[in-house]
């Protein structure tokens, strides 16, 4: 049980940085023709690492 919780950690964690990452290389005109506030982007990471986890 320990090892599932674990790997669903690790999943969770790598798509938290890699949405974070990807959102943060976009320029402020990137973000806001896809409707995206840079303040946000933290919290648009951490919703998207709960979806996979």
């Amino acid at each position: 049980m320990k090892k599932f919780s674990l790997m669903r950690f690790l999943r969770a964690r790598r798509v938290y940085w890699s949405v974070l990452q990807e959102l943060t290389n976009y320029s402020d005109r990137e973000l806001h023709d896809i409707g995206i506030d840079r303040a946000d982007i933290h919290e648009i990471a951490r919703l998207a690492s709960q979806e996979q986890g």
